[in-house]
């Protein structure tokens, strides 16, 4: 006998607690959507404006080093010392356009990415609220969601490692060569492998799913 309509949707009974919990992450993950792009709002806002700002203006740049000399007050009574400088906070008062651009496109990517990411894990919650754990359409949304993730992982140094080269081209009158590429691969492809993983179970637990309702 083949299930009917009103059985094949009928939500499971959840806990208090585990709608309680459901509902808690839901809330973070509006703040943090809430939060990336208030941040990267002010972001754009400080790079444009100081790229137009004229004299006087700086647009704080983190730039990436490969192990560069730099003198450092740490010694005895405030002494220079040398130390292996690793990232420093660049200030120039100019930008060519390439790099506002860049600058402007990795805080583009990071909201998009985290926007896109946290809002399918929000309609997975509501779908999983609602008693529709395994579905195509909750497969779709955990992939959706890893590959936004992927590609804010991976865009927004890219971005960000195109700002920097041109606030060190500027900087140094193009003399002073530090193309460094800051995208951490394990965290990349941790981030691919369990995504991976939780998108392979939720395809086969759908599969398995329409499998045993076919045969009620």
């Amino acid at each position: 006998m083949k299930m009917t309509t009103a059985q094949a949707t009928e939500p499971r009974v959840w806990s208090r607690w585990d709608a309680a919990a459901m509902w808690f992450y839901g809330l973070l993950g509006v703040a943090f959507v809430v939060w990336t792009l208030v941040g990267a709002t002010r972001r754009i806002i400080e790079v444009v404006g100081g790229a137009a700002g004229g004299a006087g203006r700086t647009v704080p740049v983190l730039g990436e080093f490969a192990g560069t000399p730099a003198e450092a007050p740490i010694g005895p009574d405030g002494a220079a010392v040398t130390v292996e400088l690793d990232r420093a906070v660049l200030l120039p008062t100019e930008l060519p356009i390439a790099s506002t651009v860049a600058l402007v496109l990795e805080q583009v990517v990071i909201a998009l990415s985290v926007t896109l990411a946290v809002g399918c894990l929000l309609m997975l919650t509501w779908s999983i609220l609602h008693g529709r754990l395994f579905s195509r359409r909750n497969t779709a949304l955990v992939a959706t969601a890893t590959g936004a993730a992927l590609v804010g992982f991976a865009g927004a140094p890219f971005f960000a490692n195109m700002g920097a080269n041109g606030a060190f081209a500027w900087i140094s009158d193009r003399t002073f060569d530090n193309v460094i590429l800051s995208v951490h691969p394990v965290l990349w492809f941790g981030v691919a492998f369990v995504g991976s993983i939780v998108t392979t179970a939720f395809s086969v637990g759908a599969r398995l799913q329409r499998d045993t309702e076919g045969l009620v």
